[in-house]
């Protein structure tokens, strides 16, 4: 499939045609856990992209991503090498360019990224959906205190910090309580653009919290 483009209401060129799903929400939320378990069920196609993170902090267990020290980030994210960026908890975190590419030509591409780059990325692609996966505090408090990461380490501030409203708007909310399961498969759902959108699933509406 070759590159297509659409403008934005601005009158830019947006990059297309295929879907950038950008998950979101708050520290503790499982969005990892979510994303591992639409990737094994994606594995072997090669129509659906999961890029790994750049990231200046020790790579974890919990994540895919890849470590850089802050002068190597520093000088990618000035000759270009990232489509997103972003800083949070004292740590900056990039998306490679080379989504650019698969959007491009056809792949849909799904990443974790903070809620800071939505409008950026609703104002360059042509065809963004964003997923709040999302939990009750307490059950956000809990995953924290068992997870012992570093950067988690002001719980109490991960927990009180927001976003403005109109940075956090999500297509679908995903209330990651309980088994799952169920959660990953709407994930797919949504991924693989089978279902209705909007919709939340969990019982819950779009809870504001910061995130990575």
């Amino acid at each position: 499939m070759s590159g297509e483009s659409s403008r934005s209401a601005d009158g830019s060129e947006q990059l297309g045609p295929s879907r950038l799903v950008l998950v979101v929400g708050p520290s503790g939320a499982g969005k990892d856990t979510l994303l591992n378990l639409a990737r094994a069920e994606c594995a072997g196609d090669d129509r659906i992209v999961f890029p790994q993170r750049v990231v200046t902090r020790e790579a974890s267990a919990f994540e895919d991503n890849l470590e850089m020290s802050e002068a190597a980030f520093h000088e990618a994210l000035a000759s270009g090498a990232f489509a997103l960026h972003w800083d949070a908890h004292g740590h900056r975190y990039g998306v490679p360019r080379t989504i650019r590419d698969d959007i491009a030509a056809g792949r849909t591409v799904v990443v974790n990224v903070s809620r800071m780059v939505i409008p950026l990325a609703r104002h360059d692609y042509a065809d963004v959906v964003v997923v709040n996966i999302t939990a009750p505090a307490e059950v956000l408090a809990e995953r924290l205190g068992k997870r012992h990461r570093p950067s988690d380490a002001d719980i109490g501030e991960r927990l009180q910090r927001t976003v403005k409203d109109d940075t956090v708007a999500a297509d679908v909310t995903i209330v990651n309580v309980g088994d799952p399961a169920p959660h990953g498969r709407r994930l797919l759902d949504v991924i693989r653009g089978a279902g209705a959108l909007p919709g939340t699933m969990g019982g819950a509406n779009d809870v504001g919290h910061h995130h990575d």
